[in-house]
């Protein structure tokens, strides 16, 4: 039979006899398994029907900050096209078959949120899966971010890697179920331990601190909500009916909170839980916080968690939470996308690629831009031109493109090049002619030979 796919108006048709036989897969390679579940939070938590759901561990506020933090700096970062010169380096560039879907990847979303969904997707599902859609050149034109929930990696007894793709209305996928080959999905992995094919989300690693950060806030809910008073027992020493147990009951429950409840029949409270304090519930709380973090990779200040760094410089701390979390994130998606755009190849003799602007993210303050400008200027690392454009974000002035250098550094060839130079000449003896000296003339002669007398008695030439 032929299935026919709807695609934003235009029809492709699917030969579904041509597929072969196709097998979902898991973590552990067997059947298939909704990835909007966390499979255990805890070591039973299955055999107790307790489930996390990504969409239950994002409202623990540790988990939405980090979640928000990577989100946001990856959409901020500017995503440009960039091609390679004869020296290997990337410069930015334009192209028309590739630079129009990289500025409006689809119809309804910009570059930044389409890069925010890629990632929301990779953080919560641990996949992420966009659907690419070409023109008649088989040029991508544009792409979708789908519903992991909704898409299933299938394959084949040869090896061959096809997609099972639920109905989306928004990416513009009509038949109810419909598979599609490899090449028209760009799937981009988190860490995959169990099979090349299935990423999984940080929230497989903290879920159990997820799971008690939740206990945790709900249980500090409660026990304002009760009035700052732990749960506990009312006790009659001489004993009562049931029906007055149960008269008893009513009227307790029926107080508001703050209310104070006035029981007859020598009722004792006996407390059966901890007040806050005792529980130690900001220090549970922040733990399992900085546990959400280390699994995250973000250093815990970054998300107002904890003491702030040692350093009164706050670069290091960036530079940090690039190499361990945003670096990864980031050249993935760029070898991801330079796949599903065919840019791996060169074309007509150019080699094109995708790439983040870095300097996005790391913008250093004025002392610290100002000191790297002008280093970078004074060492012939940069043009003026170029200096002005990466710190300050100005543009170019008359005269500022070429990089400048003092020349006061000789190599050391020329150095032994040179002539040793010799010592100078000593000034020619004045001619004494036999005529009587001047007055003043002897006058010097005997001063001088008064000093070398008084030398060679001071050095013991001799006794004067």
């Amino acid at each position: 039979m032929n299935l026919e796919l709807q695609l934003f108006g235009r029809s492709f048709a699917l030969n579904t006899k041509a597929l072969p036989p196709l097998k979902g897969l898991t973590p552990s390679g067997q059947g298939w398994y909704p990835w909007g579940v966390v499979r255990e939070s805890f070591t039973g938590a299955w055999q107790r029907n307790i489930e996390l759901r990504a969409d239950t561990a994002l409202s623990y506020f540790a988990v939405w900050a980090c979640t928000r933090l990577i989100t946001t700096d990856m959409g901020k970062m500017c995503l440009r096209l960039v091609q390679q010169d004869a020296d290997g380096i990337w410069t930015e560039t334009s192209s028309p078959a590739f630079s129009p879907v990289l500025r409006k990847p689809n119809r309804y979303q910009t570059i930044n949120k389409f890069v925010e969904s890629w990632i929301l997707s990779k953080l919560n599902y641990g996949n992420a899966y966009v659907l690419k859609v070409r023109d008649q050149r088989r040029v991508v034109v544009e792409m979708h971010v789908l519903d992991p929930s909704r898409v299933k990696p299938l394959v084949a007894m040869d090896g061959a890697v096809y997609y099972e793709l639920q109905r989306d209305d928004l990416s513009g996928i009509r038949p109810e179920t419909v598979t599609v080959p490899a090449s028209e999905i760009i799937h981009d992995t988190y860490i995959a331990p169990f099979h090349p094919l299935i990423g999984l989300s940080p929230l497989f690693a903290c879920s159990s601190a997820v799971t008690q950060g939740l206990a945790i806030q709900g249980s500090s809910t409660n026990f304002f909500q009760n009035s700052n008073t732990p749960s506990g027992i009312l006790t009659a020493p001489k004993g009562i009916t049931s029906e007055q147990a149960a008269e008893l009951l009513k009227t307790w429950k029926a107080r508001q909170p703050g209310d104070i409840a006035v029981l007859g029949g020598e009722l004792a409270y006996t407390s059966l839980g901890f007040t806050a304090v005792e529980s130690q519930v900001s220090e549970l709380s922040r733990l399992t916080a900085e546990q959400v973090c280390s699994a995250y990779g973000v250093p815990p200040y970054l998300v107002d968690i904890g003491p702030p760094p040692p350093y009164a410089n706050f670069e290091p701390l960036l530079l940090k939470y690039h190499s361990q979390c945003i670096q990864s994130l980031a050249t993935n998606f760029e070898k991801s996308l330079d796949e599903g755009l065919g840019l791996l190849d060169k074309i007509d003799g150019t080699q094109y690629g995708t790439e983040f602007d870095v300097d996005d993210l790391i913008w250093m303050d004025t002392a610290t831009r100002v000191e790297s400008a002008s280093k970078s200027i004074q060492g012939g690392g940069m043009s003026p031109n170029e200096a002005r454009k990466k710190y300050h974000g100005l543009g170019k002035v008359e005269g500022g493109e070429t990089p400048l250098l003092q020349n006061q550094m000789w190599p050391l060839a020329q150095l032994a090049d040179r002539e040793t130079p010799s010592a100078p000449d000593l000034p020619a003896m004045p001619v004494v002619d036999d005529q009587e000296p001047e007055s003043d003339t002897m006058e010097e002669a005997a001063s001088f030979a008064s000093i070398l007398h008084r030398k060679a008695i001071a050095e013991g030439l001799y006794a004067g």
